[in-house]
């Protein structure tokens, strides 16, 4: 009896032992959770954005253009030439690598926020309205897609919108060859809208809106770049008058050039063929094998 006794003393003082330890923890918990600062972090820049174009974008109609119905949609231009060439002769046409830049307004992108211009990326691009510029002497063009989509959007708070891709046009230059080699071209790159006359959009060029990069890197071979020159006009068509907007990059064909590869060896050819008038009569197998070793020069001077 007293040995049961003893047992259960001894479980009432471990039961209380450990409640007291639980208190003094919970004790100690709240004491820290007292004194704890808790700082609310601040909203996210990327939050702010996605409510800025759901909101922009929630009753927003993207077949239309902007000002519809009130004031032609003004397109300011500017195009980066990173590279020009090869010129085929044969095919008339030459080949040009661009960052084709157009700038406008649509006051329906308006937006308030601390931040004043919203950098996206080309997913934005299908979702707002954008010119719709062609090419009107260009061959085939490609967009560049690696590794992502070379296209830039910017909106600004005021409604201003930022627009630049990146292509490579093969475009046509009908090639005056009359004075070949001494022959100078002007190659265009004629472009406009598709389907908006100019009472509805107008382009134009911004200042310094044409520049290029280093020729280094140009594949002109047998041409020197002199100078671009921009101009732009209004073309009479059955659907309408139109803005048409056109770079001009002048070529010079390179003189030293045939002068190496075709001048001077018909020349020496020429010449060498003289050889066979001091050559006696009586030697035709020497004056017939001269003949055809100067027929070879010339035949590869064709192949040029």
């Amino acid at each position: 009896m007293s040995i049961h006794i003893l047992v259960m003393s001894n479980n009432i003082y471990l039961f209380h032992l450990f409640c007291s330890s639980r208190k003094v923890e919970e004790d100690e918990y709240e004491d820290g959770a007292t004194n704890q600062k808790w700082v609310l972090a601040p909203k996210t820049q990327d939050t702010d954005v996605t409510l800025i174009l759901n909101k922009l974008l929630r009753e927003y109609d993207k077949k239309l253009r902007p000002d519809i119905g009130i004031k032609p949609t003004v397109i300011d231009v500017d195009i980066y030439v990173n590279s020009i060439g090869p010129v085929s002769s044969i095919n008339m046409e030459y080949q040009i690598d661009i960052f084709f830049a157009q700038t406008w307004t649509d006051s329906r992108l308006r937006f308030n926020s601390t931040m004043k211009i919203l950098t996206l990326n080309s997913n934005m691009v299908g979702l707002i309205w954008i010119p719709d510029t062609i090419f009107r002497n260009s061959k085939t063009a490609e967009a560049h897609w690696i590794t992502t989509p070379n296209q830039l959007l910017r909106i600004w708070n005021d409604g201003k919108i930022l627009y630049t891709l990146r292509l490579t046009i093969n475009a046509e230059c009908q090639l005056q060859l009359h004075n070949f080699p001494m022959d100078e071209h002007s190659c265009p790159l004629i472009f406009s809208s598709y389907g908006y006359p100019k009472e509805e959009m107008i382009y134009r060029w911004r200042k310094n809106s044409v520049e290029a990069a280093d020729q280094k890197s140009w594949r002109l071979y047998q041409f020197d770049f002199m100078g671009l020159r921009n101009t732009s006009e209004i073309v009479k068509t059955s659907a309408g008058d139109y803005v048409v907007m056109t770079i001009y990059f002048d070529l010079s064909r390179r003189m030293g050039y045939f002068t190496i590869q075709t001048y001077i060896p018909c020349i020496l050819t020429v010449v060498l063929s003289w050889v066979s008038f001091w050559i006696k009569k009586d030697a035709t197998p020497a004056r017939t094998a001269l003949g055809k070793l100067l027929i070879i020069p010339f035949s590869d001077v064709s192949t040029l």
